[in-house]
């Protein structure tokens, strides 16, 4: 009963089915899962860190940066796929990584992708505040200064208000019910969707091949510098394991939605990354709104306002998304006994975690509120790369040791596919900075604290196995 403790695959599955007390709520199809997977990927990363792959590191050759990126996340999705098939849970890379490598190395996984969610959310709350705040400007509203954007006494701005607003409010939609939250979710993803079909075809009387040059101004080094940033904008799909306790039938429609949102949205940051490069010379793109400032660089300025529309609907999809998967996180992770037990209950009408929803929704919004998180971004691929890669082995492990173990879906070409995105994902993670390894360090140092002085001594898997000890001895 070490560290390492493993909870197996049937008792994962029977607790969904034995859990005292009100269930989360089963009411989600394949297009709503898809539209889950959709609404947490494209957000920031299209809109926003695509400009820093272009601009900074990568050139036009940031579209081979997205296929890099892609292709780690392709062998890890199928991976996911898989033990998804095999346990319809709402924990994840989490749980999944508890019924294979062990309790120590799930609480890893699971701290992370708590930190993922928040801080997947506090920038786009942010850049929605920033995108209110111009519509307001058109109308002439203003908000005190001191509202207008997060903590620096230097630019005399304290605390944003609207950021704030936004979480709280999102928080409450997410905290009502599965079903009003995947409503507002698919229409909105459709919208964003609808605005980056229009980017791409309104760009291409815009082509010139001489922006293509030179493709990679910073080598195989640049590629791989913006394939470790883009990567951002592929982290998402993952939303859809954490729904699986609220599917209807999540055997067969979350693999479905993985591949299938993981897909659809390569095929877009594809698209998008080739008219970008394609219009706009690489040091003319703005890091910050490459889609809406290369539009104003070839004389569709007054059609840019459309591009910052999209950003806004994303950030409110991305926000969605994160407190969605943050709080089912939080559940999962009470429920096996390793953060307190009132974490884990059940809204008895809303049948969602209604109270750790609006807790963690409002946490965030004073951190987006007063910080600029957006420098914590690179730590969070960390974090993430690191759950990709014990999932991927994951899957070999149960290959090797439950070979007869019914799968709805099955991986093609095991062991090599999950050990590329295995490799793939290490190559990336070695292209984070000292800064961003430093506070990962400080993240982990906080997280095994709290495991040690907490989850450790309240897991139910370790009661379990104690108990059954004291049985056997007995007899």
């Amino acid at each position: 009963m070490g560290l390492f403790i493993t909870r197996s695959i049937d008792a994962l599955n029977k607790e969904t089915e034995e859990v005292e007390g009100p269930r989360l709520r089963r009411a989600l199809g394949p297009w709503q899962l898809i539209a889950f997977g959709l609404g947490s990927m494209i957000g920031g990363g299209i809109f926003a860190t695509l400009g820093l792959g272009v601009h900074t590191y990568a050139g036009p050759a940031v579209v081979i940066s997205f296929l890099v990126a892609g292709l780690a996340c392709v062998f890890a999705a199928f991976a996911y796929a898989e033990i998804a098939s095999m346990v319809p849970v709402a924990g994840s890379a989490y749980t999944y990584t508890y019924a294979t490598l062990g309790e120590f190395i799930a609480w890893i996984v699971g701290w992370n992708l708590i930190l993922e969610y928040a801080l997947s959310a506090a920038p786009d709350a942010n850049i929605f505040s920033a995108n209110m705040q111009q519509a307001l400007a058109s109308f002439n509203i203003h908000l005190p200064l001191w509202a207008t954007a997060f903590y620096s006494p230097g630019q005399h701005t304290y605390f944003d208000v609207i950021a704030f607003g936004i979480c709280v409010l999102i928080g409450i939609l997410v905290a009502i019910g599965i079903r009003e939250s995947a409503s507002t979710n698919s229409v909105l993803v459709v919208i964003k969707m609808g605005v980056l079909v229009l980017f791409v075809l309104g760009s291409i009387p815009f082509f010139h091949s001489s922006n293509l040059h030179p493709f990679a101004p910073h080598g195989w080094q640049g590629i791989f510098g913006a394939a470790f940033i883009v990567f951002f904008a592929f982290i998402g799909f993952d939303a859809i394991t954490v729904t699986a306790e609220e599917a209807n039938n999540p055997q067969r429609d979350v693999p479905i939605a993985i591949l299938g949102s993981l897909g659809i949205g390569t095929v877009f940051y594809i698209s998008v990354a080739i008219a970008l490069t394609s219009i706009a010379a690489a040091p003319s793109v703005s890091e910050n709104t490459p889609l809406a400032s290369a539009w104003q660089a070839v004389g569709l300025g007054k059609f840019a306002g459309i591009m910052w529309f999209g950003a806004w609907v994303s950030a409110v999809t991305i926000i969605l998304t994160a407190f969605l998967g943050q709080a089912r996180i939080f559940y999962v992770m009470a429920r096996d006994g390793l953060l307190p037990k009132g974490v884990a209950k059940i809204h008895p009408v809303f049948r969602t975690p209604a109270a750790t929803t609006l807790i963690m929704s409002i946490v965030v919004g004073i951190l987006a509120a007063l910080f600029d998180l957006n420098s914590l971004i690179d730590f969070v691929n960390i974090g993430t790369l690191a759950a990709f890669i014990c999932v991927c082995i994951g899957v070999i492990i149960l290959r090797y040791t439950q070979p007869d173990r019914p799968r709805k879906f099955k991986s093609p070409f095991v062991p090599w596919f999950p050990a590329l995105g295995v490799i793939l994902s290490v190559a990336l993670v070695f292209f984070g900075g000292a800064l961003t390894w430093w506070r990962f360090a400080i993240w982990m140092v906080i997280g095994l604290l709290i495991y040690a002085f907490y989850g450790y001594n309240h897991s139910e898997a370790r009661k379990a196995a104690l108990a059954n000890n004291a049985k056997n001895a007995g007899s």
